[in-house]
């Protein structure tokens, strides 16, 4: 049965150094364990500051970084290369930076000549049909939403792997997401969360609001909510 755990921090940089610690540790174990690690990154400011925060970590040379697999768990439908992409982002805050290897980096399709649908229904063919990963991160927003599941969207009932999201209420209007079923197919949910923006969407779904759609998203043996104390000051 999966353990949901609340972590606190005072601050948005203690939270992001206790991720990309808790990160770190998250590999290691696992290429301890199989050879390999399979981390899903998320978007965001948060998000940004924890992998700079990895770069300069002294753990972080115990990884072998050939052996990690990376996907994400959403992205803007933009082109190659935009700035607001989530794979941009963090290519510039880490991943341009480490030896990995090219195959085992997994950006979903961006918008260059290929339409939404086409793009979510080839990054589900990558995934295969029972993927694996030891450590999926979401950033929560400021309604609940995970990924670019937002509350009352029907994409937060899909069954497939992946779906394209359009009239997303936060642009760019057009995304690709990973669904929730597939969300819960990972070992180990992050949610994460820092700002006073983020009080009442975190309170309410750890207080079990089921139409904000972080109340949803859970690891198969962890769920951890890390916060800094202005993000979980209604839990």
């Amino acid at each position: 049965m999966s353990k949901t755990l609340v972590v606190v921090v005072p601050d948005a940089d203690v939270l992001a150094d206790t991720v990309a610690s808790r990160l770190v540790a998250k590999i290691v174990d696992a290429q301890a364990e199989r050879g390999s690690a399979s981390v899903v990154l998320t978007g965001g400011r948060i998000a940004a500051k924890v992998l700079r925060t990895v770069k300069d970590l002294p753990a972080a040379r115990a990884i072998d970084w050939s052996h990690v697999d990376l996907w994400w768990g959403d992205e803007r439908f933009l082109p190659a290369g935009d700035p607001d992409r989530n794979e941009t982002q963090a290519r510039a805050a880490l991943l341009d930076a480490l030896p990995l290897d090219p195959a085992r980096v997994h950006p979903m399709p961006a918008a260059n000549g290929v339409d939404a649908e086409s793009a979510a229904a080839q990054y589900a063919a990558e995934l295969g049909p029972a993927p694996r990963f030891d450590v999926l991160m979401l950033g929560v927003g400021e309604d609940g939403h995970v990924a670019s599941l937002f509350p009352e969207y029907p994409e937060l009932n899909a069954t497939g792997l992946t779906a394209a999201v359009h009239n997303s209420p936060k642009p760019p209007p057009t995304r690709i997401t990973l669904t929730m079923p597939t969300i819960q197919t990972a070992d180990e949910v992050w949610l994460i969360a820092a700002g006073p923006d983020k009080t009442d969407a975190v309170g309410a779904a750890l207080n079990g609001d089921k139409t904000r759609p972080a109340a949803h998203a859970t690891g198969q043996s962890r769920t951890y909510w890390l916060l800094d104390e202005a993000a979980a000051a209604k839990r």
